[in-house]
């Protein structure tokens, strides 16, 4: 059995019945709870029909073929996909995509090309075997008049952002579809159960949410909807009870109620909660809100459905190009070259490139009219009814047969390994011998002597020095300048500088005079303990006296007056102070 026929292996009983089976009254069921009505939940012996297959063909590149049962024939179609074509790069790699048919350019664009070469060879074989010549004079005139204001219509800059904004459009449209995986590992984990209620939970949540999408994709798929045309063929498909479609008709509301579903898993959800099914809030939190992002995507298809790109735009875009190509119909066409006239030369009768940009703009369009909406039924649109079926039976195959489901916890095959490292293939052998990536600097080479650390030249210099020796270059004496009044105002810059300088941590120690009238604050590091400093070196000349007077040199003590208390470090310095009182 091919892929194809393993696809589409659950649609077969349909086929057979639709194609083969005589007509014979519907199987009723004791326990359906309306009499007469044939039913679709529970399994009823027919006598098998054996399908009539047509002669086996190959299939089509891009479509799942499938068998022919007396005359009706499926072909499901899907997406064009060319990822394994490209996967190496190779020399003309994309020359061999140019030969496939369906999804390309050429089906999409081909009777619009034969349309503008018609007209383009009607105009032409009019100008040289119909007109006369006064009016091939005119035509002449009217050639050049449209060759020459036709590069007027910016056809390159409003398409380029056109297409630029549909695309970005359909891949979003894409992340927006509604999948549950992330719901059904969160089913299964969260709720609890392997009795036939905890079953029933879990299928029940997981078909609440296959019903949402289903409901919201046929509000807005072409494909969807002539699957499920009414409610009667998704209750009959098995996504909805008759009991819940009664509660969804009777909700009085005129707008799209794709979101009941939703509302129902959250009613469930709680209600599995309040029996215990559920164990904690945490759980039920986070279910809720991966339902909060599965409910999101549904609301967000509905939304690019609703609000389309704006019409003006399109309109815009089709107009400039359609404009454009019409103006290149008379102004592209070849004149005789005896009457002399500028860039017309050559007489031929096919314009090659012409024809190239129209196939470059039109084409340009066409992928812009195509991706525009991709719920349709075009080659490259979304497979939605596949979408449909693999999310059902995934989510269903996750919640019930899957759930609880363990294998036999045993040691791993590098469970005594050192390095663990899985192996090559021989045609992947070679990967072995490629060293690991390090990162980006690891292959820099560098000079012994650049390699040597350096110190600074200022490295022995005293904190103060170096502070003094840059405020010196700052602040030079000019010829108007006093020295007196610059010296005292240096010394105050390296008295601030020392004692912010020599410990980020230090706090000012006051201690009383004799006489009690002024306190002496000396700049110490109060974190250390007395006894536990390193003894200081003792500095090579000896100390100079104080000097009274602002412009004293910098030292540990300072004379401050009695009714200010100790300054903090961390307080702004009165050095503003003292230089208003010196000016």
């Amino acid at each position: 059995m091919g892929r194809s026929e393993r696809d589409l292996s659950r649609f077969l009983p349909l086929f057979q019945g639709l194609a083969s089976a005589p007509p014979k009254a519907e199987a009723t069921c004791p326990s359906h709870p309306c009499p007469g009505v044939s039913c679709t939940r529970h399994q009823h012996p027919q006598p098998p029909v054996p399908p009539t297959r047509s002669p086996v063909t190959r299939p089509q590149a891009g479509v799942r073929s499938s068998p022919t049962f007396s005359g009706l024939t499926v072909v499901a179609v899907m997406t064009v996909t060319y990822t394994a074509r490209v996967a190496n790069a190779r020399f003309g790699g994309f020359s061999q995509l140019l030969l496939l048919w369906r999804g390309s350019i050429y089906k999409l664009l081909w009777r619009e090309l034969l349309c503008f070469l018609g007209l383009y060879m009607a105009l032409s074989a009019a100008y040289r075997l119909v007109l006369t010549e006064e009016q091939k004079r005119y035509f002449e005139k009217l050639v050049i008049y449209c060759d020459q204001y036709a590069s007027l219509i910016p056809v390159s800059f409003v398409l380029g952002f056109y297409v630029n904004l549909v695309v970005h459009r359909w891949w979003n449209q894409y992340l927006c579809m509604p999948l549950p995986d992330p719901l059904m590992c969160i089913v299964s984990g969260t709720v609890h159960g392997r009795d036939e209620r905890g079953r029933l939970y879990r299928r029940t949540l997981m078909r609440y949410a296959g019903l949402s999408a289903v409901l919201i994709l046929r509000s807005v798929s072409t494909a969807v909807f002539k699957r499920f045309p009414t409610i009667d063929h998704v209750v009959e498909a098995g996504f909805m009870t008759r009991e819940e479609r009664k509660k969804f008709e009777n909700l009085n509301s005129s707008y799209n109620k794709y979101w009941v579903p939703c509302v129902w898993f959250s009613n469930l959800a709680a209600q599995a909660r309040r029996e215990g099914r559920i164990r904690d809030n945490s759980a039920l939190k986070l279910l809720l809100e991966e339902l909060t992002v599965f409910r999101g995507k549904c609301s967000m298809l509905f939304h690019y459905d609703w609000i389309s790109v704006p019409l003006v735009y399109t309109q815009v875009v089709t107009i400039a190009v359609y404009s454009y190509f019409l103006a290149c119909l008379v102004g592209r066409q070849f004149l005789d070259p005896a009457q002399g006239y500028k860039d017309h030369n050559l007489d031929l009768f096919v314009p090659v490139f012409t024809l190239l940009q129209f196939f470059f703009y039109a084409g340009w369009l066409k992928v812009a009219e195509q991706l525009i909406n991709p719920f349709g039924e075009d080659d490259d649109d979304f497979e939605t009814n596949f979408l449909i079926d693999r999310n059902f039976q995934v989510s269903m195959l996750a919640v019930d047969e899957m759930y609880d489901e363990l294998a036999m916890l045993e040691k791993d095959l590098y469970w005594d390994a050192v390095e663990t490292r899985a192996p090559y293939t021989a045609a992947t052998a070679f990967l072995m011998q490629q060293p690991s990536f390090q990162g980006s600097t690891f292959d820099i080479t560098l000079a012994r002597e650049d390699m040597q650390f350096q110190r600074p030249d200022s490295v022995d210099v005293p904190l103060g020095e170096v502070h003094s020796d840059f405020l010196q270059r700052l602040l030079p004496v000019g010829p108007g300048m006093t020295a007196g009044l610059l010296g005292r105002r240096l010394s105050l810059l390296r008295r601030k500088n020392s004692c912010v300088s020599e410990a980020s941590a230090a706090s000012c120690a006051c201690t009383s005079a004799l006489d009690g009238a002024t306190r002496q604050c000396g700049c110490g590091d109060l974190l250390l303990d007395s006894t536990l400093r390193e003894p200081e070196p003792e500095p090579l000349t000896g100390p100079e006296p104080p000097v009274p007077g602002p412009a004293a040199e910098p030292f540990t003590t300072v004379l401050m007056p009695a009714p200010r208390g100790p300054a903090p470090p961390w307080l702004p310095s009165p050095i503003g102070e003292e230089e208003e009182s010196l000016a």
